[in-house]
């Protein structure tokens, strides 16, 4: 009799692929801190004639893309590592391509760098664009001709550069130093505003309560993140973020207009809300910031199947556009690098996205091209305008901001000399091709069984925090620092579940997903933590109503 597990696949999806969303809320500060980083370098090396060192100039500039969502003391730890990441990158990239031509060798270098690239990345949540912005310069600078000698020079220049952006990142902290924990705050107060308008029965209310918990979850990191904890207007915060922890817990006991009226608060530079409550609710807090984290190489484990599909991906790509006779095989593997995602549902996404978005870009680069060749200022400022283009339009959908991004990549290939425009777009449109097609083929073959493996392991973390908090209430009079930990573990817990059943659902060629465990532990957790939040009279909304303020 056979004892084979049985094995789910799943549907490629093209309805909704490209619909487009809402903007980011911050849409034009990434976008506007990308141009206030890459126009001095470029505006310099124009003025000097020297536009052919522009790539080690934005490979420092392109840093000020990340890090955005993150409080400033963050946000700078975030920037330096990014950068020496960027610049390490761009200097093996550099000395690969001093030493050898060969390209097959640099394809190989290319796609085990882009693996490193998007595993780090994803260990250590670095957050928007992610690897792709990495992989881009660092595969583009193998195909660079270089000497050993040029080599300091270059880095130095990326160095220079890297610096400036660190400056413009960090810059809008001096007018809104807690701007970014503002609002990841007001964030998780109105998703769990959405919540508790559904009472926790209406239809849907599964999926608004998954979107509330991981804002609840992302607003604690925001605020965790900060590295301290006597400021007056982050202990402000973290009462408000637990107001909607309050809310997630027991939507029918909620006043969601009260949660809207405190997210309103926290928009711009003025006070911030100070709800009532005791200290007693941020024990858990405490608790929760003594407990020290994963090391980086076990969050590393997990990502093995990614970083081998990224790897096999990139570089059975760039073998391909090598083997069709185009001259920028880097293309390819980096339209391969920028499809993995969590699973292989999300990657097929990202590919459709992808090709529609290089597509459409080469003809806006067709169509910008004469304009851009009338002088190197108008080709700099074509520049200047795509990057902004992109940054501002990518938070809708990943496509539209490749409208711009594919025009600004093939435009920076022009600052070293002018290049015949149609075999830029053919060889572009091919790598494309190329890139995605084998790309996705490499995230079907390479399977990754672990991720039933993840949602086990989160099944067990969830059933021990519902029983430790169901011990605790259990008891006459629990000690309020024990309960409130137990609190935040279980709803970390149910968050951290939810996410992994998520990227496990798409992954295809694993066992069958344990779905009705997932929903019972998920519906017991919240029962357990709804009675967690009645045990607390400390967490009266009678008491939460009154609220004093307190200056930023």
């Amino acid at each position: 009799m056979s004892t084979a597990t049985p094995t789910t696949t799943r549907r490629l999806p093209l309805a909704g692929v490209l619909r487009l969303g809402r903007p980011s809320d911050i849409w034009f500060k990434p976008a506007c801190s990308v141009v206030a980083a890459v126009a001095p370098p470029n505006l310099t090396l124009l003025a000097l004639g020297r536009l052919d060192l522009a790539m080690y100039t934005m490979a420092g500039s392109l840093c000020a893309l990340y890090g955005h969502n993150r409080p400033y003391p963050a946000r700078a730890r975030t920037l330096a590592r990014v950068i020496l990441g960027m610049v390490g990158g761009l200097a093996l990239a550099l000395v690969a391509a001093s030493l050898t031509t060969d390209a097959v060798v640099l394809v190989t270098v290319g796609a085990l760098m882009a693996a490193v690239q998007k595993v780090l990345c994803d260990a250590t949540r670095v957050g928007p664009p992610g690897n792709v912005v990495l992989t881009f310069i660092s595969s583009a600078s193998l195909f660079a001709p270089q000497t050993l000698g040029q080599v300091p020079g270059h880095i130095g220049l990326a160095l220079a550069a890297g610096a400036w952006a660190w400056l413009v990142g960090m810059a809008p902290g001096l007018l809104r130093p807690h701007g970014p924990e503002r609002r990841a705050t007001a964030h998780a107060l109105n998703a769990t505003a959405a919540y508790a308008d559904t009472r926790g029965t209406a239809d849907g209310h599964d999926r608004t309560r998954a979107a509330a918990a991981a804002a609840v979850q992302a607003a604690w990191q925001s605020l965790l993140a900060t590295g301290t904890r006597t400021d007056r207007t982050r202990r402000a915060l973290e009462h408000l973020v637990v107001r909607a922890e309050v809310a997630l817990a027991a939507p029918a006991d909620t006043d969601p207009r009260l949660l809207r009226g405190w997210a309103r608060d926290l928009r711009g530079t003025g006070r911030v809300p100070r709800v009532a409550g005791a200290d007693d609710e941020l024990l858990g807090v405490d608790a929760e910031c003594a407990v020290p984290q994963r090391s980086l190489w076990r969050r590393l484990g997990p990502l093995a199947p990614l970083a081998a599909r990224t790897s096999l991906g990139c570089a059975l790509a760039g073998y391909a556009s090598l083997a069709l006779g185009v001259g920028r095989p880097y293309w390819a593997l980096v339209t391969a690098a920028s499809l993995y995602q969590a699973n292989v549902t999300l990657t097929w996404s990202r590919g459709v996205q992808r090709v529609v978005g290089n597509l459409l870009g080469v003809l806006v680069f067709a169509a910008v091209v004469p304009l851009a060749h009338l002088h190197p200022a108008a080709l700099v400022l074509c520049c200047l305008a795509f990057n902004f283009g992109a940054e501002a339009l990518i938070g809708r959908n990943y496509w539209l901001g490749s409208v711009c991004v594919t025009p600004m990549a093939l435009l920076v290939t022009e600052f070293a000399r002018t290049q015949d425009a149609g075999q830029l777009v053919t060889e572009r449109v091919v790598d494309t091709l190329v890139g995605a097609l084998v790309g996705f083929a490499a995230a079907v073959v390479v399977t990754n069984r672990r991720a039933g493996d993840r949602i086990e392991h989160a099944l067990t973390a969830v059933e021990r925090a519902r029983e430790q908090a169901a011990r605790l209430l259990a008891e006459p009079q629990p000690a309020p620092r024990a309960l409130e930990a137990a609190r935040r573990t279980l709803s970390a817990a149910l968050a951290d579940l939810r996410a992994t059943a998520d990227a496990a659902s798409g992954e295809w060629w694993q066992r069958a997903l344990p779905q009705e465990r997932v929903v019972q532990a998920e519906q017991s957790g919240h029962r357990t933590l709804a009675a967690t939040v009645r045990r607390r009279g400390a967490h009266s909304w009678d008491g939460a109503r009154t609220t004093e303020d307190v200056r930023p």
